[in-house]
């Protein structure tokens, strides 16, 4: 079976990809816009792989998509194409809606008539897997239960707003017309190839250069962190054994306030990468302005996916921010590579400027 993904040169779906090619002789075929997100790089190591065709487009290009539906006939569609940082969002919500919300429509609308034309059997076997976020759920309180796959959606952001949208067509194709779609929620992924605007790399990258480490508001707004080869096994399960129509979380059951998260980080830099002046790498946390509508709390019960289809994350933090600084730390190259340019400038109007406050 063929499996078509989108954003396939992203963080978490270039992980997908490298590690599907691993563990299965199926072929991917892998569409991605190539915004700053996505990076060609990332996908170096399968240049020559026969198993993955690599095509440049954009999803809401109907007729690429439907070609690439007509041309290869995936028996799944694993759908990662999405604006995903909070921040830009703020900065500029237009873009998240036209991505989230249209690109992932018009998808749909190629699923649609791509399933109607499938034979009975295949029909039946064909899957749609909607990779989303626990950020559709908005902020809990320190003592609220984590949000079951029934729990409402409360989105604070343009950024979750968009993504709960994108949700809630899928889930309308569903029931209206039957594609066989799943939706999976995620918490906060992290591991090698992610953008460094995401807290994780961007505070290794700043650390290794002895730049400040700067935190949003307090630095105890809490997250549960996934290293992103769990959720890769996870979407594999739900890909084999979902239900058509379902809903998973996925999540690491590991709950930690970002002060915590870049503790760990600098106690992994002192030792894998130690300043010249001998000094600890904590001293360079900085307490910036917090942004906009920063949920307080996120945090996902996996019971379903356990329960249902025997998952369960194998990384601890511990031993998945070791191998993450280390990957960093070995591939500076890729680091600078994608740290020049526009995102310097990123930097400057996301961070930098609030640089000072309390």
């Amino acid at each position: 079976m063929t499996i078509l993904v989108t954003g396939g040169a992203g963080f978490i779906g270039t992980n997908f990809v490298l590690d599907w090619l691993k563990v299965s002789d199926e072929p991917i075929v892998n569409l991605d816009k190539l915004t700053y997100a996505g990076n060609l790089q990332n996908l170096q190591s399968i240049a020559d792989n026969p198993k993955h065709e690599f095509v440049h487009g954009n999803i809401e290009d109907q007729a690429l998509v439907a070609s690439l539906l007509t041309d290869h006939r995936p028996g799944a569609i694993v759908h990662f194409a999405a604006e995903t940082h909070v921040d830009r969002s703020i900065h500029g919500p237009e873009e998240f809606v036209q991505t989230n919300v249209v690109g992932t429509f018009l998808l749909l609308e190629a699923a649609l008539e791509y399933w109607r034309s499938l034979a009975d059997t295949d029909r039946d076997e064909f899957r749609l897997i909607n990779v989303s976020t626990d950020e559709v759920f908005g902020s809990l309180g320190p003592d609220d239960s984590p949000c079951t796959e029934e729990s409402r959606y409360a989105p604070n952001s343009p950024y979750s707003a968009s993504k709960a949208a994108a949700d809630h067509l899928v889930r309308s194709y569903f029931h209206t017309y039957g594609l066989p779609v799943i939706t999976t929620h995620c918490t906060n992924n992290y591991g090698p190839y992610q953008f460094p605007e995401k807290l994780i790399p961007l505070m290794t990258l700043n650390g290794t250069q002895g730049k400040s480490l700067p935190i949003y508001g307090d630095g105890k707004n809490i997250r549960d962190w996934l290293y992103v080869t769990d959720h890769c096994t996870a979407l594999r399960s739900v890909l084999s054994n979902g239900k058509p129509g379902a809903v998973y979380n996925i999540a690491g059951n590991c709950e930690m306030t970002n002060l915590e998260v870049i503790d760990e980080l600098c106690t992994q830099l002192d030792e894998l990468a130690p300043d010249d002046s001998g000094e600890p790498h904590r001293r360079l946390i900085e307490f910036v302005k917090d942004r906009p509508a920063h949920d307080r709390r996120y945090a996902l019960a996996t019971d379903k996916i356990e329960q249902e289809l025997g998952w369960r994350p194998t990384e601890t933090f511990a031993s998945g921010i070791r191998k993450t600084v280390k990957w960093y730390l070995d591939n500076q190259a890729w680091l600078d590579d994608v740290s020049s340019g526009q995102y310097r400038q990123w930097l400057d109007i996301n961070y930098t400027q609030r640089a000072g406050a309390e």
